[in-house]
Order: structure tokens, then sequence, then C-alpha cells
């Protein structure tokens, strides 16, 4: 039962844990002591470092900005002034609030916020549905759209919605990358001669993917009633992220081992039957390697774009609360920066996962 444990989460990218099963079996006690203090305390501590470097950085910045203020209004107005500002701040009045680097625990209250104000959005949402249901019944019956519910999305729906782009984004790049990179490694000639535009549009910002892809999806969409900016965003995100899925597949099929290849010609597979059962099998550990760093790139750039296109997930989250500049905005703006990357981390475990499944070489996750 451990064995199959243990190999469960190496296989899920967890196998830090591996250790504390063992210890729990009894097994090699001091070896296993000594890995749980390596691989799991050590992190836990590094984390509590991490809180406590933040902490004194958002007190110093603090106490900058306090003085700061002070000392100006003892230099411009006096010493009454100075002496009404230092007060003020320290009442933590809105009026002199000092809106700089929050600690831990304003973004803790922030997050917890965020979460009440969805669960609010999302009642008002269940009420407006059952308010709206027999209407909205009779007009679809009468052939008219359905009122929808436009109030502002809440901070859980918008991080759906990103997720939601992103795999759009993601499985647009599959479907351009994987069969071109297919027929490229195939052929040499066409490798060379397509390598330069590859090396070219590889690099380009996904700033001028999105203005690209606006004026071709604008055009196209005038006289639609289709969500332009989230065909906008899915659609730069996946031409921006898709380029290390067409290397790593070129790459994969063109360094097929030529035995496969002969027993391809022995067993006089056709060229689609040589492509399914030898070639592309054969390539699917670095197809997958490449699907990985396109799935982080797209979540990457997600945020850019979305911000850019104004189309609702945590990207506009991000913009809108910098725009808002209220006391509460940087810690909600950090909230989502480890959102952000807490989601990141979730789907490279989740690409690890399924990348195991097809590899050869199924070692420890990292």
């Amino acid at each position: 039962m451990s064995v199959k444990l243990i190999k469960t989460v190496q296989f899920i990218g967890l196998g830090f844990l591996e250790p504390v099963i063992q210890l729990i079996k009894g097994e090699e006690k001091k070896k296993n002591q000594l890995l749980i203090l390596k691989k799991i305390i050590a992190p836990i501590a590094s984390v509590f470092l991490f809180l406590g470097i933040w902490q004194a950085g958002a007190s110093a910045l603090y106490n900058i900005e306090a003085t700061f203020r002070i000392e100006k209004a003892l230099n411009e107005q006096g010493q009454a002034a100075a002496d009404a500002m230092k007060s003020c701040i320290e009442a933590n009045n809105l009026s002199c609030k000092i809106n700089t680097l929050p600690n831990p625990l304003k973004v803790k209250n922030a997050f917890y916020k965020l979460l009440k104000d969805h669960k609010i959005i999302r009642a008002n949402k269940r009420e407006f549905k059952e308010k709206t249901a027999k209407l909205n019944k009779k007009r679809i019956s009468e052939g008219k759209n359905a009122i929808t519910y436009t109030g502002r999305p809440s901070f859980v729906d918008q991080i759906w919605t990103s997720i939601f782009t992103v795999f759009a984004g993601f499985l647009l790049a599959i479907f351009i990358a994987v069969p071109i990179g297919i027929v490229i490694g195939l052929s040499d000639t066409l490798r060379s001669s397509f390598n330069w535009l590859i090396q070219i549009l590889k690099p380009v910002s996904p700033v001028v993917w999105l203005l690209l892809v606006t004026m071709i999806v604008v055009t196209l969409t005038k006289d639609s009633d289709a969500d332009s900016s989230f065909i906008i965003s899915f659609i730069s995100v996946g031409l921006c992220s898709m380029w290390a899925t067409l290397v790593n597949t070129a790459v994969g099929v063109s360094t097929v081992d030529q035995d496969f290849i002969n027993v391809a010609k022995v067993l006089k597979l056709g060229p689609l039957q040589k492509v399914f059962k030898v070639i592309l099998p054969s390539s699917l550990p670095l197809i997958f390697t490449g699907l990985r760093i396109t799935l982080s790139v797209a979540w990457m750039v997600l945020i850019a774009i979305e911000l850019l296109a104004q189309s609702p997930g945590l990207g506009s989250f991000v913009w809108e609360e910098f725009q808002n500049g209220s006391s509460e905005s940087n810690s909600k703006i950090i909230v989502a920066m480890f959102v952000i990357g807490f989601i990141g981390f979730l789907l490279d475990r989740i690409m690890l996962t399924i990348q195991n499944f097809v590899s050869f070489n199924k070692n420890e996750g990292n």
C-alpha cells in the first residue's frame, strides 16, 4: 500500500511527501527525518522568513511615508500642522491614510473581503435569476433574448473567466502548433525553409499579437453579437504561447529513432498510419514538454492581454484596482498576485501529471 502511495505522490509531482510516508511506516527513521527537515520543514521555515521580511519591509515603507508627510507639513505649515498630521496618521483616518505596500495582515483581510463580496454577488445573481425566471421563459418562447445579469463580476468569477480564457487559448495553440510541428518535423527542407519565420515570430511581444488580432477580429465581428474581447484575448494568448509546442513537436518528430521508421516501412504503413502509430507516440514526451511550457506562458501573458483588451478576468481586476487607488486596492492587487502564482503552479502540476502519463521516463516530478 505504501509503495503504491509513494508512486502516486511522485507521479503527481509531490515527491517531497515520500519521506513522510516512509517515516510513518517506520523505515529508515534517521534518513527520512533528515529528508523531512530538508524537503518540508526548511521550505515552511522559508515561508515564515518571507512573511517576516515582508512585514518589516511594509513597516519601513509606512514609516518613510509617514515621516515624509509630517516633515512636509512642518516645513510648509509649521509645528501645529505637523502635530495634526501625526495624530491623523496614528488615528488611521481616511483623509491621511498611508497607501503603500500593505503588510501580510492587510492582504489576508482583503482576501476575506473579496470572498465575502463574492458570496454577496452570488446571492444577488441567484435572486435575479429567480425574479426573471418566468419573464425569461416567456421571452424565449417569443423568440426574444433572455434578460441577463449585468452587475459587476466578483473576484472569484474573474478567476474562472481567466482560467476559461487561458484554456481556450491553450487549445488553440495545440490545434495550430502540433499539426504544423509534425509537418515541419517530417521534412528537413520545410524545417530549414520556415525556421526563419519561427525564430522571428517566437519572441514577439504579447502586446503586438494583441494589436494584430484586434485588427482582424474587430473587422470580422463588426455586425456580430460575439464577445469580441474574449475572442481577442484567447486568440492572442494562443498565438503568443504556441511556439514552444511547435518547436518541441518539430524536434520530437525529426529525432524519432530510425529503427522505428524502418519497422514502419517493413510493415508497409501508409503516411497517416506511420504518423499516428509510430512517429507521434515516439514524439509525445517532447511534445508534452512543449505543451507544459506553452500553458505556463499562456497563463503568464493572459494577465497583460486581459488588461489591455479590457476582457473580464484577473488582468482587468488588477488594472481596475490600480486605477481605483483606494486604501484597500494595494492589498487586493497583492491578493491577485498570489492567486495568479498559485493557479500557475497548479496548472504546471496538472501538465506534469499528464506528461508523466505519456513519458517513457517517469522520474520524480520537479
